[in-house]
């Protein structure tokens, strides 16, 4: 497994600017692609979706007949009423009672096949959302390093909750609707021609009225819906940033900086999602408006055929429940759309975030390396975070097995950058590092990354008990091993003085324990997984100087036999070092012992002399 310690989130590194340049007036991307990359997606389950649409169209076949065959107990009742009055006959109860039953059988049976087809939703819908999820998670761990250096938190976070939970709720909820919406249009047309066509013609003409605010309403509001979308990651990534470094921001007197930059986009969001909103509630009351209009026309035409005995007084009853029951799907079919173009500005995110570029492919037969020595060499190495900048300029250098090697210079020159590549968090542009012999490009990434133990400045530690966090570095060491590498560690001693000892609970922010506490809890997770090359990034910057003076002992016997990677700050450190690559600018400019380097009186033994001429006081 991979033994490293990553680096804990923190505020204040710039994450935000990618995507907070981003124009408030920017339109939404393709509907049309991104739904049907949507339905390409949903296209294994195309036969579950089409046993739904069986499913909704029998319930609405149910539905719709209702009316009508209630219809004819109304023009019964009413016949015999007429009949009664004139004293020709009586009004038969019998026909109307099983009139009746019919009906709330027809009613019984849509209702449980509508039950069916919400239950079949349900279960696409959690399962589409499972399947964003898993992808998303595993694309999180194929993207390259260079993604997450310059975008949020909130950003990606918002991809796997918010855009994931919208179209969760368009399949579970919307997308019922609309199949139930669009059958019971067509089955409640087919019923109204049945009955009048002259009444169907001025039933219709709400169609294209409606059809032309609902186009007219999207067209303002699609946009707001995508802005909106975006706005959600950027106010997760600044609550995020800001909740992470709360207490550099208190330090630093941020708070008041923090809270305009968070209202500035809360107004944001709030001005486009008021908006969208807005446009989404107009058009429930307009489309009402406009069927209240169609079902005046209609009971005024069913009024005259009547009088001419076109048709029944029990067929104007059933044509009026249907005119009811005929804007009403529309109407939802209007509020729909809206719901629409929002999942397709969340789809569309997700969709390009899971299409960003991945780590270059493993090889197709990588090699495991059974018995490590720890040679590492690094052959004309040259390397740009962008390709216009080159951080590293034909890097050379020889780690023999088991030699403690320093890494030294000035900030910028490159130091970090060596370990990132050796580790293959980026890949070199060209040149070539070796372990053993073997181009790491050859190996897994995996099986690369379990040869190093890593100890780095910004620890990492997870909300769970000491003893867990420990053990991170071997999964299958026992508690007698955690508890050795602790001692070696020299956070033993620490540890029984907690509550709880090593089932102690570190908290989420792990500020429950101090960072030297911390330092060590690493340093013995790095102990216990035993790998068989080390990179300390000053390991032990963070303690106090009797602890330091331990720790720098129990890493001395941990780096005995094994090939060790030193980034220093402070040259005090590494003077027992085999090798020190003095860098500056991406280039070894320097190179030997400590003893070496301040005798040839160069880069090395000016930088030294610096940092302890700058402590001497007066």
């Amino acid at each position: 497994m991979n033994t490293k310690s990553t680096p804990r989130p923190m505020s204040g590194r710039g994450m935000m600017g990618r995507h907070m340049g981003m124009n408030s007036g920017e339109k939404a991307k393709n509907f049309k692609g991104t739904m049907k990359k949507l339905i390409q997606y949903l296209g294994e389950y195309k036969l579950t979706i089409t046993l739904t649409l069986l499913v909704a169209a029998g319930s609405t076949v149910f539905s719709i007949i209702g009316p009508k065959t209630l219809g004819k107990a109304t023009t019964k009742l009413f016949e015999g009423a007429i009949s009664q009055i004139t004293g020709t006959g009586t009004i038969d109860f019998g026909y109307i009672g099983r009139i009746i039953l019919i009906v709330l059988g027809l009613y019984l049976c849509s209702a449980l096949f509508r039950y069916v087809q919400g239950w079949i939703m349900a279960g696409i819908s959690v399962k589409i959302t499972y399947r964003f999820r898993r992808d998303i998670a595993e694309k999180i761990n194929r993207m390259p390093l260079k993604y997450f250096d310059g975008t949020s938190h909130g950003e990606v976070l918002s991809r796997i909750t918010n855009d994931v939970d919208t179209i969760n709720r368009t399949l579970s909820q919307s997308m019922s609707q609309i199949v139930t919406s669009l059958a019971t249009v067509i089955g409640i047309l087919v019923m109204m021609l049945s009955i009048s066509w002259q009444m169907t013609l001025i039933a219709l003409t709400i169609i294209p009225v409606s059809m032309l605010i609902v186009s007219i309403i999207i067209k303002q509001s699609q946009k707001y819906f995508k802005i909106q979308q975006e706005y959600i990651g950027h106010l997760n990534g600044h609550v995020e940033e800001m909740y992470g470094g709360h207490t550099v921001m208190k330090a630093f007197n941020g708070e008041q900086k923090s809270i305009d930059k968070f209202q500035v986009l809360n107004s944001t969001m709030y001005k486009v999602g008021w908006k969208a909103q807005f446009l989404s509630r107009m058009m429930m009351p307009i489309m009402t408006v406009v069927g209240n209009l169609g079902y005046i026309a209609v009971s005024i035409l069913g009024g005259y055929l009547a009088v001419k005995k076109t048709i029944t007084v029990g067929d104007i009853q059933a044509f009026i429940q249907y005119v009811r029951n005929f804007t009403q799907p529309i109407t939802q079919l209007a509020n729909i759309s809206n719901v629409l173009q929002q999942t397709a500005a969340a789809a569309e995110r997700i969709f390009e975030f899971l299409a960003e570029e991945e780590e270059l492919p493993e090889a197709e037969n990588p090699v495991e390396l059974t018995d490590v020595s720890g040679k590492v060499e690094f052959k004309g190495i040259h390397f740009g975070y962008s390709p216009d900048k080159p951080v590293i300029k034909n890097f050379s250098a020889t780690a023999e097995p088991g030699q403690k090697i320093a890494i030294v210079g000035p900030t910028g020159a490159g130091k970090t950058t060596i370990v990132k590549l050796l580790m293959r968090y980026y890949d070199v542009t060209s040149g070539q590092i070796l372990i053993d012999g073997h181009p790491i490009q050859t190996l897994s990434r995996s099986h690369l990354r379990t040869m190093f133990g890593m100890v780095l400045q910004d620890t990492w530690l997870f909300n769970g008990t000491i003893m867990e966090n420990i053990r991170y570095g071997n999964p299958e060491a026992t508690d007698e091993q955690v508890i050795a590498a602790a001692k070696t560690a020299h956070a033993h001693h620490f540890i029984r003085t907690l509550p709880r000892g090593y089932e102690m609970i570190i908290n989420e922010e792990a500020n429950n324990i101090s960072q030297g506490q911390m330092q060590l809890l690493t340093i013995a997770r790095a102990i216990l997984a035993d790998p068989k090359m080390l990179i300390l990034d000053e390991a032990t910057s963070s303690v106090d100087t009797l602890t330091e003076i331990l720790i720098q002992k129990a890493m001395d016997n941990l780096m005995q036999g094994r090939t060790s990677f030193v980034i220093a700050h402070r040259l005090s450190t590494v003077k027992n070092a085999d090798l020190i690559l003095v860098l500056n600018e991406g280039n070894v400019v320097e190179q030997g012992t400590h003893s070496e380097l301040l005798a040839s009186g160069g880069f090395y033994a000016e930088i030294y002399n610096s940092q302890f001429s700058y402590n001497v006081p007066g």
